[in-house]
């Protein structure tokens, strides 16, 4: 699926009916159509169901127009109001003018006062007063009428974007409409991935309304909505004329004294990811505490000072590199001169990908230049404050401009970037973004990124593109994330339990349809 900025979803409209032949009219009557259908999925049969459907001046408020004269065919008691006046043009006229000849109730809204008692009196409101059409902030009167529905709204379906939400930024506008459900026309909108946005969409169907699939690759979209068929398209096959060697040797460089979990639960996670050979190179202080715990993990002990790996292991380092396929390093390293060394040392000689995770990114924060000469494929794996760490930037700032800084970074440095978070976005070297809609806020604790980490590094090591592997690895973990909270509920997500649904993910994710 793709995810676009309003001008590249106008763009898409324009090709539709200019490239493809298909008039607007039909775009706009296949879009009601796809919401009424939506409406008969939660309410069943819609005769006798009380809809009050809000209106704006624009196409969206021609999609209300459409929708209406539908719910009307199916025996609803349908009510429209015109939220920005009565005056419309093109599509959105012809379809005012079809219900105007209907016995549908059509008022324009000159007050507020009544209002909450129509809305409630409702079953179902549909919101179709902006769309992504917003310019400013809301105001006036539709600034009463969004915050009435927010209050007294039993059921809110918003029409492509809950009218109020930016749909390039994410930013509310003042105030929001909060959906129960949105249903989008052919593409997410990039804005309803990102917060404060994310939190006022609802559930979220991608409607098809007929634009051909070639008119969207055609266009240049901002980024990719991960899905299960990405995954399934894209996850590495097992042979049967095959061996352990054949799905990837990786070399997990981590742990320190008080932090061997984050070793175990990355190396354990590559191998629940498909790994065929996982070795995890650790301080030896804590070698035998891991060895009674990784069974299906091979250990490697270092030289160690202070509870950290030394300096003094990176020979053992290099020689165990060059039979592998892939490096991760970070998880629990610990923060210390050691670590920037092992990690400098590390870049500078590797000829595989190289994953760095957790304190390998506060290292690297450390030794920027030794990441911007060195030639192997890297993988970041930030959240927004090691972000922060790595370009100097503000954490704020970051949050409010993910596809960017993500996109600027993977640029400069020739990386991939797992920026991590709600709706999680992965960047290539070459500003290609997948943003990711599994997971929940469960995943918040401490050692899923290291779960994550590991899954990333299992599928890099068995030599499929480091960008692909990455946003793959993204989508699993939020899904395994999503089985654990199913399972558990969403207070008792525990990193150990998403790694040990990693197997219960790829089974479901993995069957063909």
């Amino acid at each position: 699926m793709k995810a676009c900025y309003a001008q590249e979803m106008r763009d898409i409209d324009r090709a539709t009916t200019e490239k493809g032949g298909v008039p607007s009219i039909v775009l706009m009557e296949n879009a009601a159509i796809a919401c009424v259908n939506e409406l008969k999925k939660d309410f069943g049969c819609l005769k006798g169901k009380r809809a009050a459907i809000f209106c704006g001046k624009g196409n969206n408020g021609g999609d209300g127009f459409a929708i209406a004269r539908h719910l009307y065919a199916e025996g609803a008691d349908v009510s429209v109001f015109l939220v920005c006046g009565s005056e419309f043009s093109g599509d959105a006229k012809i379809n005012f003018d079809i219900i105007n000849k209907m016995d549908i109730n059509t008022d324009v809204i000159s007050d507020t006062d009544n209002l909450k008692y129509i809305i409630r009196a409702n079953d179902i409101i549909i919101d179709a007063i902006y769309g992504t059409g917003i310019r400013g902030s809301v105001t006036g009167i539709s600034y009463d009428v969004i915050n009435e529905i927010n209050e007294n709204s039993s059921y809110t379906l918003s029409v492509d974007v809950p009218s109020g939400i930016n749909s390039d930024s994410g930013e509310v506008c003042g105030i929001c409409v909060n959906a129960h459900k949105t249903v989008t026309f052919a593409a997410y909108k990039i804005g309803m991935l990102l917060f404060p946005a994310a939190d006022y969409i609802g559930e979220t169907v991608v409607a098809d309304i007929s634009i051909p699939d070639y008119i969207i690759e055609e266009c240049n979209t901002a980024a990719t909505v991960t899905d299960a068929e990405f995954v399934r398209k894209n996850f590495p096959k097992r042979e049967n004329n095959s061996q352990k060697g054949d799905y990837g040797k990786l070399l997990v460089i981590a742990g320190s004294e008080g932090l061997s979990g984050a070793a175990y639960l990355s190396s354990r996670s590559a191998v629940e990811s498909g790994g065929g050979l996982v070795t995890l190179a650790l301080p030896d202080c804590i070698s035998a505490a891991m060895e009674s715990k990784t069974t299906e993990v091979m250990t490697l002990p270092l030289d160690s000072i202070g509870g950290h790996i030394s300096s003094t292991a990176v020979d053992k380092i290099l020689k165990a590199m060059e039979k592998a396929d892939a490096v991760l390093i970070g998880p629990g390293l610990g923060r210390s001169r050691d670590a920037r060394i092992v990690l400098c040392e590390v870049l500078k000689n590797s000829n595989i990908p190289v994953i760095i995770d957790a304190d390998g990114i506060n290292a690297a924060a450390e030794e920027m230049d030794a990441v911007k000469d060195c030639q192997c494929p890297l993988i970041f794996t930030p959240h927004a404050v090691e972000m922060a760490r790595l370009t100097g930037l503000d954490k704020d700032y970051i949050e409010e401009n993910r596809l960017t800084v993500s996109r600027e970074f993977a640029e400069e440095y020739g990386a991939t970037v797992i920026l991590k978070g709600h709706h999680t976005v992965v960047t290539a070297p070459d500003g290609e973004q997948y943003i990711n809609i599994t997971g929940n806020s469960g995943l918040a604790t401490g050692g899923t990124g290291d779960v994550l980490a590991g899954i990333t590094a299992s599928l890099a090591a068995r030599g499929i593109n480091e960008t692909t592997a990455a946003a793959i690895a993204v989508y699993v973990h939020g899904f395994a994330g999503d089985i654990s909270m199913k399972k558990y509920g969403i207070e008792s997500v525990t990193a150990t339990k998403v790694m040990e649904n990693i197997s219960d993910a790829l089974k479901i994710l993995l069957v063909e349809n």
